[in-house]
């Protein structure tokens, strides 16, 4: 895992953007310190199991009927890792050739035929970008599906990972792989919604980390589709933990 900033561009047009921390407003929620037999109870429940469609939180024109007809399976893995200081949540960043170049993201990717089910094509990406052995993998379950403006009906599968483990990015696909901890995810503190000066009819949830890596500080930001997923996550778990 290499030092891998945010790459500038980004970083200044989100320097110059109106933002709104959600600890600060009525959207914020509690925070929650989830270890591997909450995060299993949660999955095993019978909201766990319900898989609602996740909504798109973010203020922008939403997925028409047609692009949903048309919207190709893929799905995320949501691995969490269950380090010895805490849980944590592993995220690759995007390589510059691809499309959304330096955009902090689940491992994932579209589903193929050979693939059983949503659950296997989660798997199989997360072995192909970074080099994660299933054998370490205990899957808990998925969240509902989430239908994104690129073109993509997107599982989010959820699972926990087993150390040791090493990740190995795939060179033409991942630029970066970092850890954040999950309680970071789940806490609203985390969370912002930022305003372009010249976009106001929009707004766009976003979260950022530093995480403190061998090689210094890793600054991630995660947008788009990516935060919208963490935030689906966030959801879930507080109907059965914030009881």
């Amino acid at each position: 895992m290499s030092k891998n900033p945010v790459d500038p561009e980004m970083r200044r047009r989100f320097e110059e953007a109106e933002k709104t921390r959600i600890a600060e407003t009525g959207l914020r929620a509690p925070p929650l310190n989830l270890d591997a037999a909450s995060l299993r109870a949660h999955f095993q429940s019978a909201i766990g199991q319900a898989q609602r469609e996740l909504e798109n939180p973010h203020v922008e024109p939403r997925v028409t009927e047609e692009q949903r007809q048309k919207a190709k399976p893929a799905s995320v893995l949501i691995a969490i890792v269950l380090r010895e200081a805490g849980p944590t949540v592993v995220f690759t960043k995007r390589h510059p050739d691809l499309s959304f170049p330096g955009h902090w993201v689940f491992p994932g990717g579209h589903a193929d035929a050979e693939d059983a089910s949503p659950f296997a094509t989660a798997i199989r990406e997360a072995k192909e970008e970074i080099g994660l052995d299933p054998n370490r993998v205990e899957v808990l379950g998925r969240l509902g599906d989430y239908v994104s403006h690129s073109g993509f009906r997107i599982a989010p599968v959820v699972a926990l990972v087993e150390p040791p483990v090493e990740f190995a990015a795939q060179p033409t696909e991942v630029d970066a792989i970092a850890e954040i901890p999950l309680a970071h995810l789940l806490d609203s503190a985390s969370y912002f919604i930022f305003r372009f000066a010249q976009r106001k009819d929009r707004a766009h949830f976003a979260l950022d980390a530093t995480i403190d890596q061998h090689s210094g500080d890793e600054e991630i930001l995660l947008t788009g589709v990516t935060v919208s997923v963490c935030i689906g996550l966030y959801s879930e778990l507080l109907k059965t933990q914030s009881s």
